[in-house]
């Protein structure tokens, strides 16, 4: 049998997945910024994530101006002041430092349960590291996990076609990701009493 490294230059690109409009509730819906620094956002060395900004201050903005609450990330040797200042943290919100997984030794689970968060919107970079591994935790907790595809960014499209190709048709992601963009998530306030539909499966650290 040939291995797929074999095959490499015969294998097809898939069909692109489909975008969705959604509407979130901002009382049980957070922003998760990831990893979005000086250090790995900037035209030398990631001019796609430079690129992606402007979705992800519009979204930001619409977020904290709808009252969700926002979480940001960092790579595991950086700082508050590392994050780019078109996206920098306002005083209270809170930023866990972690590797791929922003769950991973951090108290990113415990926050969200504290915000009766059952939603989760995945932003930054990389896409195959922190979007990608961040994401696909976030399913695995339950969580229903939005991703606005033009608010990911890697250093080149591949690894953003796969994330979103992975994230779309994973067993671990698929009946739990829905991919739109950032001007198709429109946030509009629900009965409090909502249900909170959060699944809670068992995890293993």
């Amino acid at each position: 049998m040939k291995s797929i490294i074999d095959e490499w230059d015969t294998v097809e690109i898939p069909t692109p997945p489909g975008v969705d409009r959604v509407e979130l509730d901002p009382g049980s819906t957070a922003l998760l910024v990831l990893d979005i620094q000086n250090q790995n956002c900037n035209e030398e060395r990631r001019p796609r994530c430079v690129r992606s900004l402007p979705g992800v201050v519009d979204l930001l903005g619409r977020a904290r101006g709808a009252g969700a609450p926002v979480v940001f990330s960092l790579t595991s040797s950086a700082d508050r002041n590392d994050i780019r200042v078109e996206v920098r943290p306002m005083d209270g919100e809170p930023v866990v430092r972690s590797g791929v997984d922003k769950f991973h030794g951090t108290e990113l689970e415990e926050i969200l349960l504290a915000a009766g968060v059952d939603t989760a919107i995945i932003t930054g970079t990389s896409a195959h590291g922190a979007v990608l591994h961040t994401a696909t935790g976030a399913a695995l907790r339950g969580l229903n996990v939005i991703v606005p595809v033009d608010c990911i960014s890697s250093s080149d499209p591949y690894a953003e076609q796969y994330t979103v190709w992975h994230l779309a048709n994973g067993p671990g992601s698929r009946r739990r990701v829905t991919l739109t963009t950032s001007d198709g998530i429109i946030f509009v306030k629900q009965n409090p009493r909502k249900h909170n539909n959060r699944q809670d499966y068992p995890m293993h650290s």
